[in-house]
């Protein structure tokens, strides 16, 4: 019996390794691999694949931000209503139902702060049932997904002669 567990955390790692790697890499032939990571996207558990780009190595300018958002839960629907509205927009990366201080976390990514502030004057702020935001802006992602950004290759341990 194949573990999918293992499966999972392996493609979540690297979704380009081969069904015939996977296979080898959990002592499974490369069919069976194949099958269940069909099965895995048929039963939505597999979702999509991305690449993970280190924008800041292009040209392309970009603003990311965290916008908390306290909002008061609607009757029958509770936070579900307000959280689909927003996570709509095309600018909104991820939205989290969080506990804590604030109900709602929005990372959004858009090309200036201008159009960030924006978003939240006009898009945000307006739903009936918003009380509150508190934007956070990123200024540098050591580490996003699991992968370290900008990693240096210097030796800063310091010499010790005896």
């Amino acid at each position: 019996m194949m573990n999918r567990q293992e499966l999972l955390q392996l493609i979540e790692r690297n979704a380009r390794v081969p069904a015939s790697e996977l296979a080898v890499m959990i002592g499974a032939d490369e069919k069976t691999v194949s099958d269940e990571l069909s099965k895995l996207c048929e039963e939505n558990i597999i979702l999509g694949y991305a690449a993970i780009i280190n924008w800041d190595k292009t040209e392309r300018e970009s603003v990311t931000a965290m916008i908390e958002i306290r909002i008061t839960p609607q009757r029958n629907k509770g936070f579900d209503q307000i959280a689909r509205q927003l996570f709509r927009y095309p600018q909104v990366t991820s939205c989290y139902l969080m506990s804590g201080g604030f109900d709602l976390m929005l990372i959004i990514e858009d090309s200036t702060l201008r159009e960030v502030a924006s978003f939240i004057a006009e898009k945000v702020a307006p739903i009936d049932g918003v009380i509150s935001t508190s934007t956070h802006f990123i200024l540098k992602k050591y580490k996003s997904n699991g992968i370290v950004f900008d990693v240096k290759s210097s030796d800063d341990r310091e010499t010790v002669v005896l």
